[in-house]
């Protein structure tokens, strides 16, 4: 299996066509960063109009099971993610409708302080708020991934610790390798993949050593040390992916509706908008890439394998239903 967990493009005809063309078999989306719930269901609505409009390319995934069936009937299978949970509002009950509606993944904050907990950009990590310790056991209740990927140390170390669920980091990479603020320190990793959890590798050039002119050796060598370090079968990938969004869309991510003043994130005045993707991965057409990066660096098929997609299938089969 292919499986890219987490992306945030610019959607259209013509990238389903190149998840196709790439042989992806799931993609973990973005649905929401700084929406509403009702905003939430805005977005769920044109989902719902591109599953009709292309059903020969993509569906909608909701359980490990619909992986095999888009592979099976050469689709990509579509599940729902939130990178921020202010679609809950302040409102717990509202996790459970919206794992009803198909959302699979939920951050407890996107680099800001939460309800729920901190995020990597505040100056004190104050770990997990009351409701955040709440959240994260009915996330675990009804089989929503509690995902810590903008969120500071403290808060994802108390996550990890708080959850009876192995929890996710979809797209991030070891601080060892680049030390951006949302790269993951040797600490969070190794207690993330100690209880089973997942690290996506990001392609976004802001966690990249070298940035848009990183090497597809040096990502690949990273990957080979950290499957070295973490084992590789808590390892895949969640690319991060924002094709042909316009600029103003990075702003919004970054400011959202709660500061007048611009944030340039891991940018800076002078390159504030979306930074180049590195040459060998564009798009989805180009996954192949990896994979033969990582063979080159002396990984077996079977891990290979396990980072390309068959470890996030696993991880979706024992994670997004109710709680035994």
């Amino acid at each position: 299996m292919l499986i890219d967990n987490l992306q945030y493009a610019q959607f259209s005809p013509k990238i389903f066509e190149q998840m196709r063309a790439g042989g992806v078999d799931a993609v973990h989306v973005t649905i929401a960063y700084h929406e509403s719930f009702r905003e939430m269901i805005l977005n769920l609505e044109q989902w719902n109009r591109w599953f009709e409009a292309h059903p020969d390319l993509i569906m909608k995934g909701t359980t490990a099971a619909d992986v095999q069936v888009a592979h099976d009937t050469g689709r990509t299978a579509i599940f729902f993610g939130f990178q921020n949970p202010s679609p809950i509002e302040d409102d717990i009950g509202l996790i459970e409708i919206c794992h009803q509606l198909g959302i699979r993944f939920m951050q407890l904050t996107y680099n800001n302080q939460s309800l729920l907990a901190t995020g990597c950009y505040e100056d004190y990590d104050a770990g997990l708020t009351r409701m955040g310790k709440q959240v994260v056991q009915e996330m675990n209740r009804v089989g929503m991934v509690i995902d810590m990927s903008h969120s500071g140390d403290r808060s994802t170390l108390e996550a990890i610790e708080h959850s009876s669920r192995p929890i996710a980091i979809t797209h991030a990479n070891p601080a060892w390798w680049h030390p951006a603020l949302r790269n993951k320190s040797d600490e969070v990793i190794t207690a993330l993949t100690a209880r089973g959890g997942m690290l996506g590798f990001s392609i976004y050039p802001h966690h990249l050593a070298g940035g848009p002119e990183c090497t597809l050796d040096s990502f690949c060598q990273m990957i080979a040390e950290a499957a070295n370090r973490y084992g590789a079968q808590n390892l895949g990938i969640g690319t991060d992916l924002c094709q042909d969004q316009p600029d103003s869309i990075v702003e919004w991510m970054r400011v959202g509706r709660w500061s007048k003043m611009i944030d340039y994130g891991e940018g800076s005045a002078s390159n504030a908008g979306f930074p180049p993707m590195p040459s060998w991965f564009e798009d989805n057409r180009h996954f192949g890439n990896i994979a033969k990066g990582l063979a080159a660096t002396g990984m077996s098929k079977s891990e290979i394998d396990g980072i390309m997609g068959d470890n996030w299938l696993r991880f979706y089969d024992t994670s997004f239903g109710p709680a035994a």
